[in-house]
């Protein structure tokens, strides 16, 4: 399918599908058929290829090595990382890194980039981003964040519960959403503060059981609880203005939602491949599963809306370089997460036993897509956003016809 996306960004995800195909792909085969885990110095080893391939690090400046792509031209290289379980992984694109990479650069002091974001691109160290707090503090509604932080001279004092913070812990600095003036709106005043996790009150208290998280590598991963007892760190440590972390949010996750978008496209789009070639070949009732009428035209539904999907999300990456793109990315997120959902749940039907075994990585990928239609911001909220755009501007003329009930033959009260 021809989605006319720049030379720049076709000769990429040309070199980034090539590298899946040659590199990534088959060992990820190799450790779902052996159960053998995939090491750190091997994805070290990945990088060192990505390098080699100039495609490490794509979404990064070139001065912080990476390949200085713009975010369009990016967006075709995310899809095909998107097919394997370790393809954002081995070019140093996997979320939550790509996301705060992003952040630091593009509001991060000089200071704060040579110390923190240089590393950090080249892997040398791990981040995590603290949002999200167990109830009743801040999820899906934001504003309901309950993490402060006060000042005490020139240093902040944090003092908080969050969980849900990815690669927590293993991570050497957060990115901690906190409250910074409890007299403002909290999209006011709430700040982003950078804290090493090896201050003083950072509590790293566990990894959060979910869905998934069975992965074919050693890296530990996952989702932690953390707890932030008065932890002080440097004022200067405010990533953003102070007061604008919820701006700050905002433009990390626009992005970040695309670029999700793109590799769960590209989870779905394998996960066809390998449920096409399986119908093609598994018999049952006189003829190949692919000859099924019924079976036949599910797929092509399913082609048909991760088309839709896909245009969608480079739509909404168009408008993102000239707005915000609030509606464009809530459409594209909330639908592209439905659909990618609803594809690799068919590939799983279609593949049968062999759909939830892990001999394939279709179960993986279902494991790993289910969270989509919640993190990022559920369908929930991402329709309540749609919908409140739906009804701004009333086209009232168009009732103009209607007959509505003579006023004249109301009567208020009737007489006993």
């Amino acid at each position: 399918m021809e989605y006319h996306d720049s030379e720049t960004a076709q000769e990429v995800a040309t070199r980034v599908e090539s590298f899946m195909d040659e590199e990534v792909i088959p060992r990820e085969r190799e450790a779902l058929r052996t159960g053998e885990k995939i090491t750190e110095d091997e994805i070290e080893e990945f990088w060192e290829m990505a390098k080699e391939r100039d495609l490490f690090a794509p979404q990064m400046p070139e001065k912080y090595g990476g390949q200085g792509l713009d975010f369009q031209d990016m967006l075709p290289s995310f899809e095909q990382v998107g097919r394997s379980l370790i393809g954002a992984l081995s070019i140093r694109a996997n979320a939550p890194h790509e996301g705060n990479m992003h952040t630091l650069e593009m509001v991060g002091t000089e200071a704060q980039k040579e110390e923190w974001l240089r590393p950090l691109v080249q892997g040398e160290i791990s981040s995590a981003f603290s949002m999200t707090e167990p109830l009743q503090g801040g999820g899906s509604d934001p504003k309901m964040l309950q993490t402060t932080a006060q000042k005490d001279g020139d240093e902040w004092v944090i003092n908080g519960h969050k969980w849900w913070t990815s690669d927590g812990q293993d991570a050497d600095f957060l990115l901690v959403m906190a409250r910074t003036d409890l007299e403002a709106h909290p999209y006011e005043g709430t700040s982003i503060i950078l804290v090493p996790t090896d201050t003083d009150g950072v509590n790293i208290v566990r990894n959060v059981g979910h869905l998934g998280g069975h992965g074919i590598t050693e890296r530990t991963g996952g989702h932690a609880e953390v707890k932030y007892e008065n932890v002080r760190v440097p004022v200067e440590n405010t990533v953003g203005e102070e007061g604008g972390g919820f701006r700050v949010a905002q433009m990390r996750l626009g992005g970040g939602r695309l670029t999700h978008c793109m590799r769960y496209s590209g989870m779905a789009q394998r996960s066809l491949e390998i449920a096409k070639a399986y119908v093609s070949e598994r018999e049952g009732f006189g003829s190949t599963l692919s000859e099924k009428q019924a079976l036949r035209h599910r797929i092509a539904d399913a082609e048909t809306r991760l088309h839709a999907a896909r245009t969608m999300s480079r739509h909404a990456a168009r408008e993102l370089d000239r707005s915000d793109a609030r509606i464009e990315v809530a459409m594209a997120k909330n639908f592209t997460a439905n659909v990618t959902n609803e594809i690799i749940d068919l590939a799983i039907q279609c593949c049968g036993g062999n759909g939830i075994g892990k001999d394939l990585p279709l179960a993986h990928f279902y494991e790993n897509v289910r969270p989509f239609r919640i993190v990022d911001g559920p369908d929930e909220v991402h329709r309540r956003s749609i919908a409140r755009w739906a009804f701004e501007d009333l086209e009232e003329d168009e009732l103009e016809n209607v007959l509505r009930f003579d006023e004249e033959r109301r009567i208020d009260a009737l007489d006993e």
